[in-house]
């Protein structure tokens, strides 16, 4: 497969939190070249990997297929439409953003923005109150394509930067989405350390809904959360980032097992695949924070993708390190000493 391409067409196709149907459909289409019986379920993309054999304990890939976005509130008497966040929105980026409102045909709009000469030169954060979008279009226009619920999105897609990295608005976690098909690539033709079951789930922005449901029908033994994480850049903590095209980041924390934690990295080890680590000194706000409490509880871990920006329109990864995630993830499954 051709890991960049798989990336950037993930990355194109809408799904903001609740309307994910676009990109699970997408996903579906490319997990089943791997997963053949693969289906959709409340918008989760659900495939079995392999032949099942009895004996070996079931492990679970996950990655989610929701990006954040925006919900429509309610339409201006001026044709203004108003909106809420869905997930983690950066409000200071908003004035003056191009957006795609999803409603019976798409939308394009613009959040509206105060020139500075008529602000007197305040530059305060607009709550979600504040926030209006412009499309051009009358009230009684837009009630005709566009319903109160309706997702909104960022007009932006993937672009090819320098080397091998990417920017773009649904990263997160769409190259997770990547990683794992990657990894399957990887495995096909090989025998596994087990019964594996891949996840592409809704509503992690929303506080890991998807997962929640899809893990109690799935009940898997282990399960690795790939997501992404903080990558550094100007300005930041270093210390509490990792770094781009330096490989997964394996977490450790007191929610995650730890055991799962040691066997990721000394697979990482000797497979010479290099590794970061990711300390947490509590939940780790992904699904596996779902997976580890689900029924009696899965060893659950982290596998995360180093990644500049996130939540915004230009979030950026390196698309070695998506490589790297799947090649750690394929050798974490395939049969062998571990």
């Amino acid at each position: 497969m051709e890991l960049k391409d798989t990336i950037m067409r993930l990355s194109s196709v809408s799904g903001a939190s609740g309307s994910e149907n676009r990109a699970s459909q997408l996903a579906l289409e490319m997990l089943k070249e791997y997963c053949p019986d693969a289906y959709i379920i409340n918008d989760c993309v659900i495939g079995a990997f392999g032949e099942y054999k009895e004996g070996l304990p079931h492990l679970l890939l996950d990655a989610h297929i929701d990006q954040i976005g925006m919900i429509v509130t309610y339409i201006t008497d001026e044709g203004f439409i108003k909106c809420g966040n869905l997930g983690g929105i950066d409000r200071r980026l908003l004035p003056a953003q191009q957006v795609v409102i999803h409603g019976k045909e798409d939308i394009k709009g613009i959040i509206c923005s105060v020139p500075p000469h008529l602000s007197g030169g305040e530059g305060k954060v607009l709550s979600f109150d504040d926030i209006a979008i412009d499309t051009g279009m009358s009230r009684n226009e837009l009630e005709g394509v566009v319903s109160l619920g309706d997702s909104i999105t960022f007009d932006v897609k993937p672009k090819e930067l320098l080397g091998n990295r990417i920017t773009g608005g649904a990263m997160d976690d769409r190259c997770g989405v990547a990683s794992i098909l990657y990894a399957l690539e990887l495995l096909k033709g090989k025998e596994t350390n087990y019964n594996i079951t891949v996840l592409f789930s809704t509503q992690e922005e929303l506080g890991e809904r998807g997962a929640k449901i899809s893990a109690y029908s799935i009940n898997p033994d282990i399960a690795l959360a790939v997501d992404v994480s903080f990558a550094y850049a100007i300005g930041e903590t270093e210390h509490k980032c990792g770094y781009l095209a330096k490989g997964p980041m394996i977490g450790i924390s007191p929610s995650l097992s730890r055991e799962i934690s040691d066997k990721l990295i000394d697979t990482a080890v000797k497979k010479d695949i290099p590794y970061q680590l990711e300390v947490m000194n509590g939940l780790t706000s992904t699904n596996a924070d779902r997976f580890s409490v689900n029924r009696e509880g899965a060893k659950a871990c982290t596998v995360s993708i180093p990644l500049r920006y996130m939540h915004t329109p230009v979030e950026v990864i390196d698309v070695e390190d998506v490589r790297l995630t799947g090649k750690l993830i394929a050798e974490f499954c395939v049969k062998g000493e571990q």
